[in-house]
This record gives structure tokens, sequence and C-alpha cells, in this order.
């Protein structure tokens, strides 16, 4: 068995964003003819167990919980500290802080005392990269290393459908990501507009809480005759199934998958003003409200939907193009090989094998 040319550490064992872009940058890597090695606790087992259904090599290191894995994964990299390590996290980047050669890959803003660490984490590392210029401005001596999608089927623009109009949000349906609020942004919509409107709700509260729960379901209560409830559905399917996606966060997000995914389906999205939504949107993007503001979310949600009457060829066929350039496989696998080549030619001239 051949040796791994590189190593990639997950910071959770089950399967959120960060683990998406895990296993994104893990094919990457493998289509440029290395080979991977990635690295997970054995509980949870969701990102270890995927990983090796796609054919990557895979070391479960046994853990129960987050200190166990930290603890777990200093003792391998003191046995590996040669393997050039990808730390996909705050956490793998903490465990293996100042051993061997490293990237630190952050996915999101550190605030309190994870702010802290990260100062810590980063020591001695070859590079920090952020996935967004939000990031990067707040977080000075580090890379943009933006994120990118799987391959996603254009939709493109309708103009043919029938009945009522179909409004969704994609992912977790928690009060950070705005699921709350674009419930009552859907109800004061139909309220003062009279509008035929249907809310589609694809996801579940995955890493919220009873709070979360309890609130979603007191904003649904008005309209709920009007609510579609699909569970976990593939982003195509829910994307074929609306006319109009809204990803209304209320938090700073550091990126947008979501967006960038809408993007490349070519279909109409809503955004909040949140972190860096409007970033990966692009500076064209005309659907943009308040961040917070369920009333202004309605009226920019009417104004897209009046938009999209009108026609919305032009903008889809912009949104695909911008995905193509920036937000594709194609896209990421370019950015991997620059970034591998940077730390080659960083490495040569410091005199390092």
């Amino acid at each position: 068995m051949r040796t791994p040319t590189i190593a990639i550490a997950t910071n959770n064992g089950d399967i959120g964003g960060g683990e998406v872009m895990l296993l994104n940058i893990a094919e990457a890597l493998r289509r440029l003819g290395l080979d991977v090695l990635v690295l997970g606790p054995s509980s949870p087992s969701e990102l270890i167990e995927y990983a090796h259904e796609q054919g990557f090599r895979t070391v479960a290191l046994r853990a129960k919980d987050r200190g166990g894995y930290i603890a777990a994964l200093w003792r391998w990299r003191l046995r590996n500290r040669g393997l050039p390590l990808w730390c996909n996290g705050l956490v793998p980047s903490l465990a293996t802080t100042g051993i061997g050669p490293r990237i630190v890959h952050l996915h999101r803003l550190p605030v309190g005392a994870h702010a802290a660490l990260e100062r810590l984490a980063r020591s001695r590392s070859s590079v920090v990269l952020v996935p967004s210029g939000f990031v990067a401005d707040r977080l000075h001596g580090t890379t943009i290393f933006e994120n990118w999608t799987e391959q996603i089927r254009y939709r493109g623009a309708t103009s043919d459908r029938r009945g009522p109009v179909r409004i969704g949000i994609l992912g977790r349906l928690t009060a950070e990501k705005g699921a709350v609020l674009l419930a009552e942004a859907a109800s004061s919509l139909m309220q003062r507009t009279g509008r035929d409107v249907r809310l589609v709700l694809a996801g579940e509260n995955r890493f919220g809480n009873d709070s979360d729960r309890s609130a979603l379901e007191s904003s649904l209560a008005p309209i709920r005759d009007r609510v579609e409830q699909l569970g976990w559905v593939d982003r195509e399917d829910f994307f074929e199934a609306v006319d109009l996606a809204v990803f209304p966060s209320v938090v700073e997000e550091s990126f947008g998958l979501v967006a960038a995914e809408a993007m490349a389906a070519g279909i109409p999205f809503v955004i909040s003003e949140s972190g860096a939504l409007p970033e990966v949107a692009g500076v064209d993007h005309p659907w943009i409200a308040r961040r917070g503001d369920s009333d202004d979310l309605a009226h920019v949600i009417e104004q897209a939907l009046a938009d999209i009457e009108r026609g919305d060829h032009e903008r889809s066929a912009a949104a695909r193009a911008r995905w193509a350039r920036r937000y594709s496989p194609a896209a990421g696998m370019e950015r991997v090989a620059g970034l591998l080549s940077d730390l080659g030619a960083t490495s040569r001239e410091r005199g390092s094998p």
C-alpha cells in the first residue's frame, strides 16, 4: 500500500458544512494525484464512514468526546509528524499546534474563547485559510480560500409555473438560519398582498435546540395550512420544488454555501445582509434584506417575485456563470492546485526538502 501524500483531519465526526468542504477538498486532492488519508473520531463516525465509502483511506481515532478526539489526534500527529496535514477546522488545528507541516483551515470566524484558541492554533502553520473576505478582514495574516459546491444541475429561470407561489428555505431550520424570520415574513406577505403562497421547509432542526423548535412551531401556527415540510431532501429536488429560495440568516455567516448552490442551479434567491452572504452572491445580486428584519424580508420577497414574473433569464445565467468561475468543482480544484503550488514554492525558498 502506498504511503499517504497528505492527511486531512476533520473538526467534527458528524457531517456539517465544514465536513462537506473536507470531502470536497479531499476529492480535489485525489484528482490532483495525491494519496489522501482522512482522519476523524470513532464516535460520531458519520464523516469517517462516508469518506471510506467514497474510497478514501481513513483512520478512526478512538474517542468518545471532543477532548478525547483532541488527545487522540495529538498522539497520532506525534507519530506522523512528517506527513503534511490539512487541519480542517479549529479542533485539529489546536490539537496539532506547532507539530509538523500544517495547513490551518478555519471555516468560521472564531469568537469569544475560540478567538484566543485560534491565535494559539495557527502557530507555525504554513498558511491559515479562511472562506471569505469577511473573515479575512477580521483575522489578519490569513488567506482567502473560498468554498465550492458539488456539481449541481442548472434549472434556470422558469415562467410556466401554475398554482401557488412556492417560497422555500433549505438547511438547518433554526432561528439562527432565519427559519423563524422567514415564517413571520411569509405570514406578513400573505396577509398584506393576498398572494397564494406556500412555504416550503427543506431540512430539520439539526444542531438546534428545543427553543428553536418551539419558536419555529409558534411562527408557523398562523399559516400551518400553507406550509410544506419536506425534511432532508436532495438540494436539486428542493431547487426544482420552489419558485424562490430564501436564506435569511440572522448571524454573521462566514461563507454561505446555500447561496452558491442556488447560483449553480440558476434559481432566484433572497439573502440577508449577514456576513459573507452578499460577498458570495456578488455585488449585482438584486435581493438582499436587512438582517433580522421580518418586515423588510417580506418586502424584498415581494420585490423578487415581481421581478421574476417580468423575467429572470439574464440574472439566472449570470449567477450560473459566477458559480462556474468561483464556486464550481473545477474552480475548487484550481484553488487547491494553486495553493499547493504556492506552498511548494515557499518551501523551496526556505530550503525545505
